[in-house]
């Protein structure tokens, strides 16, 4: 079988380091035969490290978009708010997508290119790449074993990390809502897709507590300059010079620095925090996304679902508990374990074991997904109870849209 060609749009942190890669470790399956990005040095590295033709490298995806179809797939990779434009443009030259979450922040787009996608015959998959991920894989089929009975309902909680936050919700490029899309929806779309897949059960009604409770102007210290590089004594957990040069992701080589800079040496950070955005102040930037958030589900059947995120962790986590009539299951996504206890017996331990291509990312979803797709697209048989369409991602949003206009309005319940 030849292997399937790929145009990637946006050559980021995930079209890069994550799909790029992925591709990089299935040798025979795909081949990048294009890309666009507006940063040239980025570009060069597709050309280096993946073999992209030099002609066929652009300056934007509108660029490459304009070409008549490069590839049988295009990865949309881009920022959030050119996905609907992008995955758009991608449908009408008849390229199959992957995705980006999040789709789109408007409903009426999303209806608009499950249509199209639908005219055209197109696959397309969003990145909803926790599915795919071995630890909620083996709680799906805990779940689906009628083990813990009859499933009454589900906790979640998001932790996102202290630094994290203030890297992508307070100085990045999802600090505002108009710009990309609430934060609900920018980040937790993710979780919002893994409730209602493992449930088994469509939403049918919303509400949802939360704000910016912290990040703001009235919160900054007396002495607290504008940027953190501006002589800055406080003793602050988001101090951009803690996060950016003092390796608190443990990565100091690697994200999130490579987000303000291409050249990783020292001084070349320091000096992308003393003139970019993320050299800012946290309690001195123009954010307005919330920095904590409850959501509370109903449904199909009865079922609830609550869902808690917040900014406000020391650790990047996922967790989440599972309760049934006959036992409960916890999940523990960092620590990829899983406990299920019955009412009535003995409980047992389900250590979920990554590999060495589980590097990528996501618990091991990034490259289970980019298989997915690929094996979808060479008509393998692959289990499309999990594979992430464009017709059931869209739920997803919906509840996650709604989740705000309830926030946004008091906690008023929102049917769906």
């Amino acid at each position: 079988m030849e292997p399937i060609t790929i145009a990637i749009a946006g050559c980021g942190s995930r079209g890069m380091d994550a799909y790029a890669s992925a591709i990089e470790q299935m040798p025979g399956r795909a081949r990048i035969v294009a890309a666009a990005d507006l940063n040239p040095v980025k570009l060069a590295v597709m050309r280096e490290r993946f073999g992209v033709p030099a002609q066929s490298c652009f300056a934007s995806a509108e660029e490459m978009l304009r070409q008549d179809r490069l590839a049988k797939a295009v990865l949309i990779c881009t920022p959030d708010n050119c996905h609907y434009a992008h995955a758009r443009a991608a449908l009408e030259k008849g390229y199959h997508l992957l995705l980006e979450k999040p789709i789109s922040p408007s409903v009426e787009q999303l209806e608009d290119l499950e249509r199209l996608a639908r005219e055209r015959g197109r696959l397309v998959v969003v990145c909803h790449v926790l599915r795919y991920t071995p630890l909620y894989q083996a709680v799906k089929r805990v779940i689906d074993s009628g083990e813990l009975g009859e499933i009454q309902n589900l906790e979640a909680q998001e932790m996102v990390g202290h630094w994290h936050f203030a890297h992508s919700y307070v100085r990045g490029n999802w600090r505002r809502s108009e710009d990309s899309s609430p934060m609900i929806l920018a980040k937790c779309c993710h979780d919002m897709d893994i409730l209602v897949w493992l449930a088994g059960r469509r939403c049918t009604r919303v509400s949802s507590f939360g704000g910016l409770g912290h990040f703001r102007a009235e919160n900054a210290p007396e002495s607290a300059p504008e940027r953190c590089t501006d002589g800055c004594t406080v003793a602050c957990p988001y101090d951009a010079r803690r996060i950016y040069l003092g390796g608190l992701s443990g990565r100091p080589s690697g994200w999130p620095a490579n987000v303000i800079t291409s050249d990783l040496r020292p001084q070349s950070v320091l000096n992308a925090l003393q003139t970019g955005p993320y050299g800012r102040c946290v309690y001195r930037c123009d954010n307005d996304v919330a920095d904590h958030q409850a959501v509370n589900l109903e449904l199909e059947g009865g079922m609830t679902a609550s869902f808690s995120v917040s900014a406000f962790s020391l650790d990047i986590d996922r967790r989440l508990k599972v309760m049934g009539t006959l036992g409960e299951l916890t999940a523990h996504l960092k620590r990829n374990h899983i406990h299920v206890q019955p009412f009535v017996g003995e409980g047992r331990d389900i250590d979920v074991n990554l590999n060495a291509d589980d590097q990528f990312g996501h618990g091991g979803g990034d490259i289970r997904l980019m298989d997915a797709f690929l094996a979808a697209l060479e008509g393998a048989e692959v289990d499309m109870g999990t594979l992430s369409t464009l017709e059931v991602s869209v739920e997803s949003h919906r509840i996650a849209l709604a989740a705000e206009e309830s926030r946004r309005n008091g906690g008023q319940v929102v049917a769906l």
